[in-house]
């Protein structure tokens, strides 16, 4: 792809995530039209490499889009997709690509409804990144997506192809996808008791942690994921070897009083879990904890 060829590209939710990627369309020549709640005048990204400067503005009324992008990128919370409807009505003509960066596996049945027949690509997310208090946000390790081998998948990774955020495509999208979710699932758990990576060092945390995995696993077989249990390990060996003061975004909103995406990372075990008929005695305790955080009352 070349320069000339470049899509024009929106992202929704300019927050860790939707920064960071937004960074590197920037470099890549293809600064997006940039939509969010909070109107900034540009977004600024710390890397280890120096700082990524994505101009601005954000705007914040969808009314004021004249024309539809050729891809968007969707980058709020589960929590909030509702409320980008205008958003994506306004930004999507019948052309028009939307890549999900967003938790679970259940993209595109959240999306598609509110982009009907227009592609929707959902996308894996492997890097942590952080927004600090002045809305700088820093890049705590390599950026990478995963997207399933589709067609309208080929466009999104010609176009960050090179930069700093790399993109793999899976044939196997659906076992990614679960693997990811098992370590989203298994970080609830530092929402609830309000702690750290550090936490799974214990060996009571970590003993429930690897039950919690072990029921995930098993909804994810019986859902079609190829993963094998070596994937218990890989998940527990990841929160024990970050540093101990390592947080999680789910535990990020918890601390600034947000809505939890507890359906998304936790509750749709509970839930496919249910319809294939495994049970998941470890999420009946964990999902009505988590919701009842987020949602109250109380």
């Amino acid at each position: 792809m070349t320069d000339r060829d470049l899509p024009r590209v929106a992202l929704i939710g300019p927050g860790a995530i939707g920064t960071t990627v937004a960074a590197a369309l920037h470099q890549r020549g293809a600064t997006p039209l940039l939509a969010g709640r909070t109107p900034r005048t540009e977004l600024r990204l710390d890397t280890s490499e120096g700082p990524v400067v994505v101009p601005g503005p954000v705007r914040t009324q969808p009314e004021d889009i004249r024309s539809p992008v050729d891809l968007v990128f969707l980058a709020v919370k589960a929590t909030q997709t509702a409320a980008t409807a205008a958003w994506l009505r306004a930004l999507c003509g019948p052309e028009t690509v939307v890549c999900v960066l967003q938790n679970g596996i259940e993209q595109e049945d959240a999306v598609a409804p509110l982009v009907p027949g227009r592609p929707v690509v959902p996308a894996v997310v492997w890097f942590p990144a952080v927004r600090g208090a002045d809305d700088t946000v820093r890049l705590l390790a390599e950026a990478r997506l995963t997207l399933p081998d589709v067609p309208t998948a080929a466009g999104i990774r010609d176009l960050l192809h090179g930069t700093r955020c790399a993109v793999d495509v899976t044939a196997d999208f659906r076992t990614i996808a679960w693997r990811k979710l098992l370590q989203n699932a298994v970080a609830g758990l530092m929402a609830l008791t309000g702690r750290r990576s550090g936490m799974f060092r214990r060996d009571d945390v970590g003993g429930l942690a690897r039950v919690y995995l072990e029921e995930g696993l098993a909804v994810a077989r019986a859902d079609g994921a190829n993963l094998d249990d070596t994937v218990i390990q890989q998940v527990l060996d990841g929160f024990r070897q970050v540093p101990a003061d390592r947080g999680t975004s789910i535990l990020a909103d918890r601390e600034a009083g947000h809505p939890l995406e507890w359906s998304a990372r936790n509750g749709v075990i509970q839930r496919k879990g249910r319809a294939l008929g495994v049970p998941t005695p470890v999420s009946d305790v964990v999902v009505p904890l988590l919701a009842a955080a987020s949602d109250g009352p109380g």
